[in-house]
């Protein structure tokens, strides 16, 4: 990690990139074509490219991109961060939905911050510690751009354009840890002020970035050194995740409980690492064992499956390959991986419920997957506890009823014509707590349905139960 004393350095005016160009093109064409074969909507969300256009999220300006991402040592990367450099001022901003345990945290296309839900440790970044049932824009951000955001329990990060993250919330970077100090407005993470950051992942008891270079780091726990270091959660230093990953530039990182999956480039192909707790089978090795270091799902070869896409939950995880397959492992509670049962899957499995379409995204909650297919239709399964997985099950004088499905379903209260590009199903929570979904269009609208007890939907409501049944706008500006 650079020194603290070292200077930010910035990338050369716009005129003298040609050369690079010359230069490193040949050097990373086979890598250049794998990503632009994968098909724009199954893009890993932070490969930082935007081809067509469609790509997310916001790509930073070429002003704000250290000269570290022209002289990468992953060359791959370095072509993908100079193009998008040198197709600034044609991107257009992305915008991005997060349905956090209890708290809910949108960024719009212009790089601003909305929040709403549970306030009761500062998580909504807002000045105080009371609850909100509408999305209040964080002013104290005025002027810096964001391009992601991560929740957890009591807890929000935000990254910048800049590359810098900011967090509040429960002061501290292990998830689930008791801690007495808050922070009800964002404060700069200090210590990640020399790493230029493009994704932050919040996880039980740990928190982790991915460097522009593609590097992993990852904060406090490390008991066991289930993370390659050992730490406690009251550690605020960024270790680097050592390993494969060491030589390995990754381009999507996604926590759990306890563990960690990464998207990496390996052979001129994504690959996927995990590291940390393999209870329940999630690490994806055959076995339930803990790993100390990165290690690399073998069993994708053995499927002939690519991935293209990578989500993880709690307690399982999933991919999308580039033939439009999707696999799923880990914990099967309430029929999350889709197999027609509750056993937990040490190996990925391709979910045969979805063999007639041709999978475009996945996204995977706290017992819950989703996938939209490439013709836009939305197929969910696993916990159905607020009609979050938005199945209409029944309404009874206003009770309503629960139902897990352990199979794809098809979700058919999602009247939306145009193009999906995020969902959000609440992630990092248990269950105690109140699920809900967002469903993000291409041209920026917004819909929630689940649990509101807490305003986490951004609509109010007049009475009780709250929950929504149905997919409802919310009313924010995302432009």
């Amino acid at each position: 990690m650079p020194s603290s004393s070292a200077p930010c350095r910035r990338a050369p005016p716009l005129s003298s990139t040609s050369s690079l160009l010359v230069t490193l093109i040949p050097r990373i064409l086979p890598d250049l074509r794998q990503v632009a074969n994968v098909g724009i909507r199954a893009m890993p969300p932070l490969l930082l490219i935007d081809l067509c256009g469609c790509c997310r999220p916001h790509v930073p300006s070429s002003s704000s991109l250290p000269i570290s991402h022209l002289t990468s040592p992953y060359p791959c990367l370095s072509l993908l961060h100079l193009i998008c450099a040198l197709k600034g001022s044609s991107l257009r901003g992305k915008s991005q939905a997060i349905a956090g345990p209890g708290h809910s945290i949108v960024v719009t296309s212009g790089g601003a911050v909305y929040t709403f839900g549970d306030n009761s440790s500062g998580q909504l970044g807002l000045g105080t510690l009371e609850n909100q049932a509408r999305p209040q824009l964080i002013r104290s951000l005025q002027g810096i751009r964001i391009i992601q955001a991560a929740a957890g329990g009591g807890k929000t990060m935000l990254v910048s354009d800049t590359g810098r993250v900011y967090a509040f919330g429960k002061d501290n970077f292990g998830e689930k840890v008791i801690s007495e100090n808050i922070v009800s407005k964002p404060q700069l993470v200090e210590s990640l002020k020399h790493i230029f950051v493009v994704q932050a992942a919040v996880g039980h008891f740990f928190t982790a970035v991915l460097s522009g270079e593609g590097r992993v780091y990852t904060f406090s726990w490390g008991i066991d050194e289930k993370l390659g270091h050992s730490t406690d959660w009251t550690d605020r230093e960024p270790r680097s995740l050592l390993g494969p990953l060491e030589n390995l530039p990754v381009v999507q990182i996604a926590a759990g409980h306890c563990y960690l999956a990464a998207l990496a480039f390996q052979r001129n192909r994504l690959s996927v690492y995990t590291v940390g707790c393999g209870l329940g089978g999630k690490l994806a090795h055959g076995f339930t064992a803990d790993e100390k270091y990165p290690r690399l799902v073998e069993y994708f070869n053995v499927l002939n499956l690519q991935p293209v896409c990578l989500a993880a939950g709690s307690w399982h995880a999933a991919v999308v390959g580039r033939d439009g397959r999707v696999c799923t492992w880990g914990w099967g509670s309430c029929g999350c991986l889709g197999h027609g049962n509750e056993n937990y899957q040490t190996l990925p499995k391709v979910v045969k419920g979805l063999n007639h379409i041709k999978a475009s995204y996945v996204s995977v909650g706290d017992c819950t997957t989703f996938v939209v297919s490439d013709a836009g239709d939305v197929y969910s399964f696993g916990y159905g506890e607020s009609s979050n997985l938005g199945h209409i099950i029944g309404v009874d004088d206003q009770v309503f009823f629960h139902l897990n499905h352990a199979t794809p379903k098809l979700v058919t209260s999602l009247k939306i014509t145009e193009r999906i590009v995020q969902i959000s199903p609440t992630n990092m929570a248990n269950f105690t707590e109140a699920m809900h979904t967002f469903v993000l269009t291409e041209s920026g609208k917004l819909y929630a349905f689940g649990s509101g007890d807490k305003g986490q939907l951004g609509i109010e409501f007049s009475g009780q139960p709250r929950i929504k049944v149905y997919p409802e706008r919310v009313q924010i500006d995302l432009s």
